[in-house]
């Protein structure tokens, strides 16, 4: 890096953005959003955010490592602004969130609904294809809210910290709580029916 006027010339090249690095960021994207045009749109905005800011890269970072933390920036605003388009609150009724006592009978102390036990997992279904057990686990998540989805995937797969995830989706941690836990029921009986059949 240069000092040219008493600020910081970068090393960032534009130019070279798309050959370079759209194709993993694209990749990034649709990991976190499994939607096509909106993984598309999330690196054109990427790019387009990183060109109004390139003064401030200070090249701490690689360029491509930059990009990235922008990028995972707009996956988290997407999710929270496809999350206020239908935002309810946790004790009411969640759409396509069940209830749970859907999995649990509350008459019986709480335990499970005898349909609903979790099931046992082989290790034929954990050595099977893992690409393909990504795929059933992507479409599990597309039955859960969006806000779930991020909440989840940020917490769950990303491991990013929980006060981190809280403060991006303003929630509490005891609503933190209570949305994995719901996730997660919901996502262990897809994967049963979707999963454990194969």
């Amino acid at each position: 890096m240069h000092i040219l006027n008493g600020s910081i010339a970068n090393n960032l090249n534009p130019q070279n953005w798309v050959n370079n690095y759209a194709d993993y960021l694209y990749k990034v994207a649709f990991y976190r959003v499994n939607k096509v045009e909106v993984a598309e749109d999330l690196v054109q905005d990427t790019f387009l955010s990183a060109l109004k800011a390139k003064d401030t890269f200070n090249g701490t970072a690689s360029e491509k490592t930059w990009l990235t933390a922008i990028l995972k920036n707009k996956i988290i605003d997407y999710f929270k602004k496809a999350s206020t388009k239908n935002e309810l609150l946790l004790n009411e009724s969640q759409g396509n969130e069940v209830e749970l006592d859907y999995f649990f009978n509350y008459n019986k102390m709480g335990k499970w609904e005898e349909a609903k036990q979790p099931k046992q997992w082989t290790e034929a279904h954990c050595s099977t294809e893992k690409n393909e057990f990504y795929k059933i686990l992507n479409q599990c998540l597309s039955k859960i809210s969006i806000k779930w989805q991020g909440i989840f995937k940020m917490c769950l797969i990303d491991e990013e910290d929980a006060k981190l995830v809280c403060k991006e989706f303003d929630i509490s941690s005891s609503n933190l709580w209570v949305i994995l836990h719901r996730s997660k029921l919901q996502i262990r009986e897809c994967l049963e029916k979707n999963w454990l059949k194969l």
